[in-house]
């Protein structure tokens, strides 16, 4: 709330009412008056909205019970506290006015000294409300800013053990929030695609090789082909890093943040006609998280030059992943990824990096 004078809204069928609330209360706070409910509900409604609503009960078209309940049905007006001034002064009268979300009932006829003292505190009520709001909205803010950072620093970590992934890891989380938005519009994903989840997908995919980490230099800086027990040692990175995130998954119990990124890390170099790893999931066995990462994982390194080979052309990786559509790859995923091939370049050579990773 500004530090403006605060604004109440008054509502009354009768013009002597309203001005006698206008004497009572002038001077401290800036006022609005709507004889009817249905235009209370527009002045409400409208920007900036009021700090306090004084609402008759008894009105011709819609009452004040009517008007209350649709000022709470609107996300805009029902943080609005609603103090009900009536003639009606039945307990059973009041109880139903806080029952529909009123935080106050004054009977008339009016004393001023009541009406002001009411008012005061109410006001000072959503003051220190929307204040503490203000708190968690910062904390929120900082732990969010912090995760991130936290993130980063282990992504940086795994960039120092292997110095090819340092642009790899942002092409792949932004390869991963684009191919999780195009998903969302498909009718196969939209139920599990929320903003919520394609930002998690986004915030996650820079841990998805932290595993690395505990690979021995020599298996995982290797130039040449990788011996069969070597892979077998370099695809337990998945493992290492799913393990990390569990011990701390243990100790946060509803962290959907740290099951994304666990699914994710152990789950993107599973393939869906079955033959990737560690489980040998199928299909949709796999968490969508995991399927994303996979597409994106392998795009990326196709077009990336490694200590174990070249870059290869764009189109030339595009045709690959086709060639992947449901046997590596989930392919209504592939889909999506070939249709709009040519975004992913873009932020490709935007995170460009490493000299000549991408010129080809």
């Amino acid at each position: 709330m500004s530090q403006e004078l605060p604004t109440i809204l008054i509502v009354d069928d009768t013009p002597e009412n309203l001005e006698l609330m206008r004497q009572i209360l002038r001077g401290g706070y800036k006022l609005k008056a709507a004889l009817d409910g249905d235009t209370a509900i527009k002045l409400a409604a409208t920007l900036p909205t009021p700090d306090l609503i004084l609402l008759d009960v008894m009105m011709p078209g819609l009452d004040g019970y009517e008007v209350c309940t649709l000022l709470k049905q609107n996300p805009i007006t029902a943080p609005i506290p609603v103090i009900f001034v009536t003639a009606l002064d039945r307990s059973s009268d009041e109880m139903r006015g806080l029952d529909l979300g009123a935080v106050d009932y004054i009977t008339k006829p009016l004393i001023p000294e009541l009406l002001l003292a009411r008012v005061r505190t109410h006001i000072e009520l959503r003051r220190h409300q929307e204040h503490l709001e203000s708190l968690v909205a910062q904390r929120t803010e900082e732990l969010a800013l912090t995760q991130q950072v936290t993130i980063e620093a282990l992504a940086t970590l795994a960039e120092h053990r292997d110095p090819d992934t340092g642009g790899h890891i942002k092409r792949t989380q932004n390869y991963v929030r684009l191919l999780a938005e195009l998903a969302s519009d498909h009718t196969d994903y939209s139920e599990h695609l929320d903003e919520e989840m394609i930002e998690l997908c986004y915030r996650t995919a820079p841990l998805h090789d932290i595993g690395k980490v505990a690979v021995p230099d020599p298996i995982l800086l290797k130039a040449g082909r990788l011996t069969e027990a070597e892979f077998n040692t370099m695809k337990l990175h998945v493992k290492y890093g799913a393990d990390a995130l569990q011990i701390a998954s243990d100790q946060v119990h509803s962290s959907r943040f740290l099951q994304v990124a666990r699914e994710l890390i152990l789950t993107h170099h599973e393939q869906w006609d079955g033959n990737g790893y560690p489980k040998g999931l199928k299909g949709e066995e796999i968490p969508l998280s995991g399927r994303l990462m996979a597409l994106a994982d392998v795009y990326d390194a196709l077009i990336s030059e490694r200590v174990y080979k070249p870059a290869i052309p764009h189109d030339s990786a595009v045709a690959i992943i086709t060639q992947g559509r449901g046997t590596h790859f989930d392919p209504r995923l592939v889909d999506l990824f070939t249709e709009h091939h040519q975004r992913f370049w873009e932020i490709a050579q935007h995170y460009t990096q490493h000299k000549g990773e991408e010129e080809v």
